[in-house]
């Protein structure tokens, strides 16, 4: 019997990048967590998130798995609410102004929204959510998705959440993030780029034909239900990468149903759990990939990626862009199957 070689270099699909699985260095699953994590304490006195009033006028507003009518105070029994960022990375603008510098640099403005979506309690994060404060969440990403789109110089709506200080919050009370940018990113390029190809090729969704591969050789999958798929990707640029996507072809998130609402949530709250219990509590970031706003891409689907924050990306990976795992995707999706 051939002795299987300590690492082996796994191409991505998608994106055509190559990660490196070091299974030479490989660790036990449990010995990724995080002994002592950094923290940023603030208390709900003087959070800003916990005195609601105190921020910027809101843009949406539950209770309970109900929308509010938006009113001049914020009712005391709001669950979560969604206000513009203080803080904006970018600023709407009617207009993009492109400039030049030389030959070889332009640039353009920086236009776009940035809000907050924010959960009520302080201290409860993802991980220990009911499936109703869940979805409670999607529907605020979904009917923010809805009215951006019709902003002026959108191109992209960005939603991601980020947890604890490694994963770049600064902010310790739960809250999501929505940010628009006038023009499509690289990485979103590329994938646009070649799972068209392979349609044009085929006549099939590439990320379909994958899932139905996880499907069938099952070693990748942590969980599924009958809406959607949670498995550690084939070529796992971290330990304990993980994607959701919904096994049903779908181009936009922002056309999810009610039924498919609640099936994702169930999803992020079976896979937050395992994660936070295999891994004690990690920092994690996690965002959503959907087809762009203007256009029609059938070729794409939508899907969401969580990354647990188990290593710091050092000089090797900065100057490849090549990332390396230390674990392999089917023992860490083994070691999650197992966690309950």
């Amino acid at each position: 019997m051939t002795e299987k070689f300590p690492s082996e270099l796994r191409f991505d699909t998608i994106s055509k990048d190559w990660v490196i699985i070091a299974t030479g260095r490989a660790k036990r699953p449990e010995a990724f967590k995080i002994k002592k994590r950094k923290e940023i304490k603030i208390s709900k006195k003087e959070c800003p998130f916990c005195n609601i009033q105190t921020q910027e006028k809101p843009l949406l507003i539950f209770s309970k798995g109900k929308e509010i009518p938006l009113k001049e105070e914020i009712p005391k029994n709001w669950t979560t609410i969604v206000i513009p960022n203080k803080y904006p990375a970018l600023l709407p603008a009617k207009k993009i102004k492109v400039e030049k510098e030389g030959k070889f640099y332009r640039k353009i403005t920086g236009a776009g929204y940035c809000e907050l979506v924010i959960t009520r309690d302080h201290k409860k994060h993802f991980p220990n959510f009911e499936i109703w404060q869940i979805k409670e969440v999607l529907d605020c990403y979904q009917k923010r998705y809805l009215e951006l789109m019709k902003k002026p110089n959108v191109a992209y709506i960005s939603i991601f959440h980020n947890y604890g200080v490694e994963a770049g919050a600064s902010q310790p009370h739960p809250h999501s993030q929505i940010i628009t940018t006038p023009l499509i990113d690289v990485d979103l390029e590329k994938a646009l780029f070649n799972s068209k190809k392979y349609f044009e090729k085929t006549k099939k969704c590439i990320y379909c034909e994958m899932n139905r591969w996880e499907m069938k050789v099952k070693k990748r999958i942590v969980f599924e239900n009958e809406e959607f798929l949670v498995l550690c990707p084939f070529a796992s640029k971290s330990a304990f990468e993980i994607i959701i996507s919904p096994k049903k072809h779908s181009s936009n998130f922002e056309r999810i149903g009610e039924k498919e609402k609640i099936k994702l949530a169930e999803a992020f709250k079976v896979t937050m759990k395992k994660l936070s219990k295999a891994l004690d509590n990690p920092p994690y970031n996690f965002y959503l990939h959907t087809s762009p706003v203007k256009g029609k891409y059938p070729y794409y689907h939508w899907h969401f990626t969580i990354l647990p924050k188990t290593q710091t990306l050092a000089g090797f990976e900065l100057g490849t862009r090549m990332e390396i795992s230390t674990i392999e995707p089917e023992k860490a999706a083994e070691y999650l199957r197992k966690v309950s």
